[in-house]
């Protein structure tokens, strides 16, 4: 796995040797990133951006970001196995100053209503068997933590039927092999 784009295009982001972490293969962040640089769906701008990224693993979708110009990556990673991998990657990359992580397990923390900016960005990349994404994101809307302009992209598995609230408007679904990933606000 690679950084696809930008300032560290090309560099390595490591992977736990665990095979129960899922990382977002480079060919979904690829299709995630032409769907957000030429969709004319919604307005976001990488550059200057603040990304939120949820279930994070090793962290390749807000590493990516940052790469690409966001001026800030906040992760949610609790799995102890993949969290040295995460931080190992935020150091590799140099992103320390950019970043901040909770080890903490989205579903349950209270953290998530304690964040202290908005973000452009809110990135969930659950486990395919995770039901609680709907009860989540209705949370993320009610804690307003995405911007006006903002968008959520959700990664599940392409035969996943998430009841989203009527609150989330979905504004593009596209497949790609096992995965399907979701723009909505």
């Amino acid at each position: 796995m690679r950084i696809i784009s930008g300032k560290h295009k090309g560099k390595k982001v490591f992977q736990p040797i665990d095979k129960e972490t899922r990382p977002l293969k480079d060919i979904a962040r690829e299709s995630i990133f032409n769907i957000i640089d030429h969709s004319n769906l919604f307005n976001i701008d990488i550059k200057n951006s603040h990304i939120l990224d949820l279930f994070s693993g090793v962290g390749s979708f807000g590493l990516e970001c940052l790469s690409r110009g966001a001026l800030s990556a906040t992760f949610f990673e609790n799995y102890n196995k993949v969290l040295p991998v995460l931080k190992k990657n935020i150091s590799h990359l140099d992103f320390a100053n950019k970043t901040k992580i909770f080890e903490e397990n989205v579903l349950e923390t209270s953290s998530i209503n304690n964040l202290d900016k908005k973000f452009d960005i809110i990135f969930l990349d659950p486990p395919y068997k995770e039901r609680k994404v709907p009860q989540l994101l209705e949370r993320l809307i009610k804690s307003n933590l995405l911007d006006k302009n903002g968008i959520f992209i959700i990664h599940r598995h392409k035969k996943e039927r998430d009841d989203f609230s009527n609150k989330f408007k979905i504004l593009s679904e596209k497949s790609y092999g096992i995965s399907k990933i979701i723009f909505g606000k």
